[in-house]
């Protein structure tokens, strides 16, 4: 029975076939949550726009005749084409989940300078985006992608390749949707600085001196005691200077006896 010969009583059915109709016909399915599974995406993209790519149709690996079984193999590939002739170095990815279990990035690489063909290799394999294919969790959910996040650095690539796996049987398709790519841009030294320097606010304010000596009346002060103290060094005598004698004499009442 196909999905549209369904009968209207399927429709208080708590199978997860005629679960996920009722939450694509209701409002509620636009509320979805949001996840990243990389730690350095705040801020990374707020400047930076995403590179114009050509994102193809998914395409549905099927077991049988295409014509006369329609059963899928729970595997799905997204093609991502970028700017031809323009390489591009890959900061993040960014994609909102639909029902995908695991996805494996492929990135199409050339090397620069050189004649030798693109080759393919695998960046990031097999990345879960569901807590759980047999339910919700995660199903409809945002998701990041660092470079840091892949196996090497995604640099020179000409194509991206997304692999999608959906192991349970429960749901009716599954994909990816708002698929962005952003550029790689090596921040520049000279730059930071000018904008830190534009920043900063000069004001100028002079001390508040209220209630202190004026400076330069202390500054002749101290130059008087430093002249004084030079004079004193250079008359300074060698004879012994006696604690308590007065005339060569002692007074008793100021010795002690020990």
């Amino acid at each position: 029975m196909s999905l549209s010969e369904t009968p209207s009583a399927c429709c208080l059915c708590r199978c997860p076939w005629c679960y996920q109709r009722r939450r694509v016909n209701s409002p509620v399915y636009s509320l979805f949550s949001l996840r990243s599974t990389s730690t350095t995406m705040s801020g990374s993209t707020d400047d930076i726009k995403p590179v114009s790519c050509t994102i193809k149709p998914p395409v549905y690996l099927q077991i049988g005749d295409t014509k006369t079984d329609a059963a899928h193999s729970g595997v799905c590939v997204v093609d991502v084409a970028l700017p031809f002739g323009k390489p591009v170095n890959i900061d993040e990815i960014t994609f909102k989940n639909y029902y995908t279990a695991y996805v494996t990035v492929r990135l199409l690489k050339r090397s620069p300078g050189q004649e030798t063909p693109a080759k393919w290799c695998t960046a990031l394999r097999d990345l879960p985006l569901m807590d759980n294919p047999h339910t919700e969790g995660g199903s409809q959910d945002y998701y990041s992608i660092h470079r840091t996040q892949m196996q090497g650095e995604p640099d020179h690539v000409t194509s991206v390749r997304l692999i999608l796996r959906q192991p349970s049987s429960a749901w009716l398709t599954f994909s990816l949707e708002d698929i962005k790519i952003y550029p790689h841009m090596e921040p520049d030294p000279e730059k930071e600085v000018s904008d830190w320097l534009s920043d900063l606010t000069l004001i100028d304010q002079h001390p508040d001196l209220e209630g202190l000596p004026d400076p330069q009346t202390v500054s002749s002060s101290i130059q008087q005691m430093w002249a004084l103290t030079e004079v004193m060094q250079t008359n300074q005598t060698t004879a012994s200077i006696g604690r308590f004698d007065v005339d060569g004499c002692y007074d008793i009442n100021l010795l002690s006896l020990t």
